[in-house]
């Protein structure tokens, strides 16, 4: 085990880098930001967790000896009851979670609507811009209907953003400088979300409890078979968190373009 003591690394920063079975001992993280990190087993004892924030997949969190993830999922379904319309378990459950979508997004929608152009392409706290968010859920669009469910080994849009962990793969495109119209994504957009509608519309419980056939290529997802209700599940974990993450942008910038309220 490689050992750094006494060592000031205020301010560095850790990307790919492989931490797994690290021990932080008296160390300072006071300040620290992780993304897209995984967390999966780590014990912390003796622990100082006060102005927190904690966003993502949250399963088996123990604080105190208090298993506190079913308090969390309990309170944001009572906050948010439109949740639990998001896990579906049958073919009329999965339209009826994406009549949620559709609807939540064209309110989400509408408030963007009354920002500056420039203002969708704006990051809040190193985050994507609404603009890139849109774009993030086409990509997720094409790789989890489209190209897994439907079998296009190529569905990609030139304008779809895959999430910034992924590694670049030939034929799938990346392109962070893109600075395209709301209108241009929203009809990219529509376009996708149509697709999704168009197959839970014709959507049965026999069909939904089918498997995928594999797509050659690689891209994402792999090439190899998926369950129907997994994929569909992705594509609405994705579409009901974006739009968290996006409303929770359009507040800062809201409040930008209008300080004085």
């Amino acid at each position: 085990m490689t050992e750094h003591r006494v060592a000031d690394l205020t301010g560095s920063r850790f990307e790919h880098v492989d931490l797994a079975r690290a021990e932080f001992i008296h160390a300072d993280l006071t300040g620290a930001r992780f993304r897209e990190t995984a967390l999966k087993g780590v014990v912390m004892r003796g622990v100082e967790l006060v102005d927190t924030e904690i966003d993502g997949d949250v399963r088996n969190l123990v604080i105190n000896g208090v298993d506190v993830a079913p308090l969390i999922e309990a309170e944001l379904d009572r906050r948010m009851p439109e949740r639990v319309t998001l896990r579906p378990s049958d073919a009329a459950g999965f339209r009826e979670a994406w009549d949620v979508v559709e609807r939540l997004w064209d309110g989400t929608v509408q408030r963007a609507r009354g920002l500056p152009p420039e203002q969708l392409n704006a990051s809040v706290d190193g985050e994507w811009s609404f603009l890139e968010t849109l774009r993030h859920l086409v990509f997720a669009t094409d790789a989890w209907v489209r190209r897994a469910i439907l079998g296009d080994p190529a569905p990609w849009h030139p304008l779809g953003l895959p999430w910034d962990g992924m590694p670049d793969t030939p034929g799938v495109p990346r392109d962070r400088t893109a600075r395209p119209l709301l209108d241009d994504v929203l009809a990219l957009r529509r376009d996708r979300m149509r697709t999704v509608r168009e197959f839970v519309d014709g959507l049965t419980d026999e069909s939904l409890d089918a498997w995928t056939e594999p797509v050659p290529g690689d891209a994402w997802p792999p090439s190899r078979s998926f369950a129907v209700r997994r994929c569909l599940q992705v594509v609405l974990n994705e579409e009901w968190q974006h739009r968290l993450y996006a409303e929770r942008d359009l507040d800062v910038l809201v409040q930008q373009d209008n300080p004085g309220e």
